[in-house]
Formats: C-alpha cells, sequence, structure tokens
C-alpha cells in the first residue's frame, strides 16, 4: 500500500486522558508535536516512518530526543489516535485520544468518498431490503439528525420505523455519488405511500457512521411526456 492518503499538511490536536498534544504532519518523514502543559510539556520536530494500514488508518511511529519512543495508530477516517510509549525509565503507555483537525490535510484522501458511498449502500440496503432495525446502531451516529420533518429525531426513531415496515415496501438504490463526507443517492422506494416514490436521500458521514439525512421526494410518473423514465433500476451500476 501507498502513503499517498497520509494527510500532510494537516494540523490536529489530541485530547490524551492526562495532556493534549498539538500535531503538525509535514511530510511522510517528519512530524512537529507540541505538549504545552502537564509533566511532558515540551515541543520537537521527528523524523516518522509511515505505513499504511487501509482505510485511512496509519501506523506512525517514531524516536524522541529523550529516548522515549512512540507508535501512532492514526485512524484519521474515525477520528482517534491510539498512541504507545515507552518512556526512557522503561515505562510503557497506552492512551488513546480523538483527533480535533484545525487544519485539514494538503490534497484529501481520495478513499473517503468510496467508503462513504459504500457505508450508505449498505445502510439503505439493510434497512429498507433486509429491514434489519439492528443495523441503526451500527452504522448511525449516537447524535444522528433527522431533516425529514414527519420522521423524529435520533436512532430509535429510525429503528422502530425499519422495524413496522410493512412487506409491500420495495427500495432500489440508483445512482450514488460523494464528495467529501456527503453523499447523495438517487433510488426508488414503493409500499411507503401511496404511490411509488423516486428519491434523493442525502447523507453526511462523520467518523464512519451516517451523522445527518436529508431527502427530497416525487410521486413517480410511469409516462413522462418526453418518454423518459423518472429511475432506471440499472442505473446504479453505471
Amino acid at each position: 500500500m501507498s502513503n499517498d492518503g497520509f494527510p500532510v499538511g494537516q494540523e490536529m490536536v489530541v485530547a490524551y486522558p492526562d495532556f493534549t498534544v498539538h500535531l503538525t504532519l509535514q511530510s511522510t518523514t517528519e512530524m512537529a508535536f507540541e505538549i504545552r502543559e502537564g509533566s511532558f510539556a515540551h515541543s520537537e520536530t521527528v523524523g516518522i516512518e509511515v505505513m499504511p494500514l487501509g482505510n485511512d488508518l496509519f501506523a506512525v511511529s517514531w524516536r524522541e530526543a529523550s529516548g522515549a519512543t512512540v507508535t501512532n495508530v492514526q485512524d484519521h477516517d474515525c477520528g482517534v489516535i491510539h498512541s504507545f510509549i515507552t518512556l526512557p525509565s522503561g515505562e510503557f503507555l497506552r492512551m488513546p485520544g480523538p483527533i480535533t483537525v484545525t487544519r485539514p490535510a494538503d490534497r484529501a484522501s481520495a478513499q473517503r468518498p468510496e467508503r462513504n458511498k459504500a457505508l450508505v449502500l449498505e445502510a439503505m440496503i439493510a434497512l429498507f431490503q433486509r429491514r434489519d432495525a439492528s443495523a441503526v446502531e451500527r452504522l448511525y451516529a449516537a447524535d444522528y439528525v433527522q431533516h425529514n420533518p414527519p420522521i423524529g429525531q435520533g436512532r430509535d426513531e429510525l429503528a422502530a420505523i425499519v422495524a413496522g415496515l410493512s412487506g409491500d415496501v420495495c427500495y432500489e438504490p440508483g445512482i450514488v455519488i460523494a464528495e467529501g463526507d456527503v453523499v447523495a443517492i438517487h433510488d426508488r422506494i414503493s409500499g411507503w405511500s401511496l404511490l411509488p416514490q423516486i428519491v434523493v436521500d442525502l447523507f453526511r458521514v462523520e467518523n464512519g457512521l451516517l451523522a445527518e439525512h436529508w431527502d427530497v421526494l416525487q410521486d413517480e410518473i410511469k409516462a413522462t411526456p418526453g418518454g423518459v423514465t423518472m429511475f432506471d433500476p440499472a442505473e446504479g451500476a453505471r
């Protein structure tokens, strides 16, 4: 695997349980950090070795001037770093810390939009084809925001809707497009209302979960004046 997806240029704050670190990923071979308070307070620029693990996940290791050795498992998709530190005294520390990005990378990862598309497809098929209400907790954020007015807020409301779906509901996904952390899917659902509906569902993805949803719905007209269908079941394969 290549290091091309490593977020060079990104500046971030990592909040470990006992202290906070300000990190700047200067290149795939160099990183600067600053700890401003506490017994570990200091700043340093270190040479790093980066090993890609897939899905915006990287193992980053270095040795500090004090002799401390550090390996970070940086999960830029889920926004967390797991840090493993051996101090000069021999003491070993394990510390997870959430990431807050203060300056984005010079180049966005090309992998993320494709993963986000796959996440949306998985969620829509799990909920509206398989009627798997348990997928809501697995794929949707705990503070999920719903912009469709008739549907209540949160995961519990969505899971209840899925659990109560009629056997007449038929869901067909179509074209899916993504940019950054936003995904749009063109689809058709029948059995949900009196007429089949053509829908554009819009999702915002955060930390690998569906965090926010909007939609626009139209009743399907089978015969349009120009003879062009509103939805083609094969469009998603293009």
